[in-house]
């Protein structure tokens, strides 16, 4: 035994004022929850750590108001933020303090900022990526700034070889605070019970690597050199000390076996029967996905984001394609069904081929390997330029979006053309508007620009924009109008809910008639 298991009051008493601080998970997945209370505890009865950075590549913890990135949100406390995704719902006392100027605070892509932790673990100066130019990353258009306090952004623009980059120098992570299922006595995690493993390697390699100490939450402790190695995913000598929660649970309740505290099915331990799940329920998602899947070909290696778009492996298995095309998301999932099937997590997924590490992904997604991708609506305006990332209440982050975007080659949005209270049906195979939203999604501009319309188009990037009424393609010239739902007056349905002048394609289509039948649409005999 080497001493490493400690409370979680005894580790996180280790950091020193001025830390820099690295937490993974992202959701309800891998959040080192009774470690990030006891780090919030600490501060709120003594004062320290004080003047922290907090490095967050993903979104940790899904409790509004209650822990993951929420016990950082103390003004003395939190001195600087990077991060990649951020919650209003989830987060709300960290963005009012980020809005209210109480931290600089900054946004980073989520595969940047995994590269970083690379980079960082190898003694590598730092990462240059093309993914996030032209859009609010840059640092020619804001640098990812979230407030104006915010004056020094973690990246700038180089040219080499007469291509511009956004270079991130290597940040040096102090402590990683990080989760895993069960830890031996040397400190060897495995992640048996996790649905993904979300950066943790890369994690507790950096601070290592910083001479940093790396904190482990897990729910069991097993003797030594007792794990099987091929379940192991961070070797004992990265890991400082091992903080145990017995009560720790693998996702949120509401996803967990009831009887065991887990589904094995998440792990990838079992597979799941898919015969039973309903199908998508009616309404203007339904037939946004039902517009999306006949964007679908054989053999695509297809990325699906959060939003509507997570449920579009729902259709592809309701037409019996599923098999065909192989779905992914940016937190390792190669193939099955994203969790959302059965009321959970974007992040986990039922019957997965593979979970990959998040180094993997990024650098996958990074180097082309997706197909197509689809993706949700916050705005679009004239010139194609689409804002998911901070509009309205709400501030997102980029996530993994940037790198999902940058070099694929087809790109679908997917959402409802306005949003707040629309309600529709189908009669007779006629799209009708019961009552229209109060939010306007196509803007003359969109409030924060998260993909640039403009360098898509100079990439060759085929964009789509599909809503329940109309199909809208990125032209020449900006935003034009594609196709046009059965039943929709386009002057006042269309036009009329667009803030900005609207270009008609020459060759204006109606929407495929088989969106809006009750039948299959026959992907299986038309793919």
């Amino acid at each position: 035994m080497t001493g490493k298991l400690q409370s979680a009051a005894e580790a996180v008493a280790r950091i020193p004022d001025d830390a820099v601080i690295a937490i993974g998970g992202t959701g309800a997945v891998l959040e080192a929850d009774l470690v990030l209370e006891a780090l919030e505890q600490r501060f709120v009865q003594q004062g320290h750590p004080r003047n922290v950075t907090l490095f967050s590549p993903m979104l940790t913890g899904d409790r509004p108001g209650v822990g993951g990135m929420n016990c950082f949100a103390h003004e003395g406390m939190t001195r600087r933020i990077i991060g990649a995704s951020f919650s209003t719902q989830r987060h709300p006392r960290l963005i009012d303090m980020i809005r209210s100027g109480g931290c600089e605070a900054y946004t980073a892509s989520m595969g940047a900022m995994i590269q970083l932790l690379t980079a960082a673990s190898a003694g590598k100066p730092g990462v240059f990526t093309t993914a996030g130019i032209g859009s609010y990353l840059d640092p020619r258009v804001e640098g990812g700034r979230m407030n104006d306090r915010s004056n020094a952004p973690p990246v700038r623009v180089e040219r080499l070889d007469g291509s511009d980059y956004l270079y991130y120098p290597t940040v040096p992570i102090d402590v990683a605070i990080i989760r895993g299922t069960t830890a031996d006595e040397n400190g060897y995690i495995s992640f048996e019970e996790e649905p993904n493993t979300l950066g943790m390697p890369e994690l507790a390699a950096a601070a290592h690597a910083n001479g940093g100490f790396v904190i482990a939450q897990v729910k069991r402790l097993a003797r030594a050199n007792s794990l099987d190695p091929r379940l192991v995913r961070i070797p004992g000598p990265l890991v400082d000390a091992i903080v145990v929660h017995p009560a720790q649970t693998q996702v949120s309740a509401s996803m967990a076996d009831p009887l065991h505290g887990w589904n094995p099915a998440l792990a990838g331990a079992i597979k799941h029967p898919l015969s039973g799940l309903p199908p998508v329920a009616a309404g203007p998602d339904r037939i946004i996905l039902r517009r999306a899947a006949l964007q679908l070909q054989t053999s695509d290696v297809i990325n699906v984001g959060a939003g509507v778009a997570t449920h579009l492996p729902r259709i592809a298995l309701e037409e019996d394609v599923l098999d065909r095309m192989t779905f992914t998301n940016e937190h390792g999932i190669f193939g099955g069904l994203m969790a959302t099937a059965i009321g959970g997590s974007f992040v986990p997924a039922l019957n997965a081929d593979a979970i990959m590490d998040s180094v993997f992904q990024f650098n996958f997604y990074d180097g082309g390997g997706l197909d197509i991708a689809f993706l949700g609506i916050g705005q679009v305006d004239a010139q194609g330029n689409v804002n998911v990332s901070n509009f309205g209440r709400e501030c997102n982050g980029t996530g993994g979006f940037s790198n999902i975007t940058n070099r694929t080659r087809r790109l679908v949005f997917c959402g409802s053309l306005t949003a707040g209270g629309l309600k529709v049906a189908v009669e007779a195979g006629r799209l009708v508007i019961q009552q229209e939203g109060k939010i306007r999604k196509f803007l003359r501009a969109v409030e924060q620009i998260t993909l640039s319309g403009p360098h898509a188009r100079d990439k060759g990037q085929e964009v789509l924009y599909v809503t329940e009424r109309a199909v809208f393609r990125l032209g020449p010239s900006g935003i034009e109008l594609a196709e046009v739902a059965p039943g929709i007056d386009l002057d006042r349905q269309v036009r009329g809910v667009v803030d900005f002048d609207l270009k008609i394609a020459s060759d204006l289509k109606t929407m495929d008639a088989r969106i809006f039948a009750e039948s299959p649409l026959g992907l299986a005999n038309t793919l």
